[in-house]
């Protein structure tokens, strides 16, 4: 009985041990899940700030004003302006000889 009682106080005693550890690593776990939540808000709004900063970039009248500035470009005249349709330019193509 002294045997059979000894065995199940070691038992008792690698069950507890075993518990205790997997709180232990519940709790790491935990807070490294809580760190990565952090990060992820983080890349959020640094996220939300790109994606303004990029709309701004891509608006039509700052890349308006870059060409003007930067590069010298101008609005050619109305006169100087040609509108080529798709059936225009096939037509044009097999009139040629060429095929489109």
């Amino acid at each position: 009985m002294f045997k059979l009682n000894i065995f199940l106080v070691f038992i008792l005693i690698a069950s507890a041990l075993g518990v205790v550890t997997s709180q232990h690593m519940v709790r790491k776990l935990f807070m490294a899940l809580e760190n990565e939540k952090g990060i992820e808000r983080k890349l959020d709004v640094e996220w939300g700030r790109l994606q303004l900063e990029q709309s701004t970039l891509i608006m039509h009248g700052r890349i308006e004003q870059i060409a003007k500035d930067r590069l010298n470009m101008t609005v050619p005249a109305a006169s100087s302006i040609q509108i080529v349709s798709i059936n225009d330019a096939e037509k044009r193509l097999n009139t040629e000889g060429l095929k489109p």
